[in-house]
């Protein structure tokens, strides 16, 4: 009796929303060394407001959000934030520069002509996976590799 009860919650349950998201333009740096951090790069687009508020690779021990800030004295700094927030028909860049992906403590290198696997997760539940090249090192993005 307890499998059937188990069972038919878990028909209710659910297990990963689709997000109204848009993602074009995403790329990623080829790491120097295995023990190198590197970053990744793309554009989204959302349907609705919602953030982005996780990243998660199974090359990477962790994915943080980045994004460039001057400080008071105009000196730029990355820092990492919690989210990104998105709202219908604006697109959020990420870009060399700029706000990026950091991917840490990576478990290979990331070679040049590969693809990087990014799960990202929203705020209002739904998850998207999706892959993206890997550039060059030097790569300053798809039409500058």
């Amino acid at each position: 009796m307890r499998t059937y009860i188990l069972l038919a919650a878990m028909a209710f349950w659910p297990i990963s929303a689709q997000a109204d998201v848009t993602v074009r333009d995403g790329w990623a740096r080829a790491s120097v060394l295995e023990s190198r951090p590197t970053a990744a790069y793309l554009t989204l687009a959302s349907d609705r407001e919602d953030q982005l508020i996780g990243i998660a690779s199974p090359v990477a021990g962790h994915v943080t959000i980045h994004a460039v800030k001057a400080d008071a004295s105009g000196v730029s700094r990355m820092v990492e934030i919690d989210a990104l927030n998105m709202f219908p028909g604006k697109t959020v860049t990420l870009a060399p520069g700029g706000m990026h992906f950091m991917l840490l403590d990576l478990s290979q290198k990331l070679e040049k002509g590969t693809t990087l696997p990014l799960s990202l997760t929203f705020a209002s539940g739904a998850t998207m996976q999706i892959s993206v090249p890997v550039l060059g090192p030097g790569a300053s993005g798809p039409q500058g590799d």
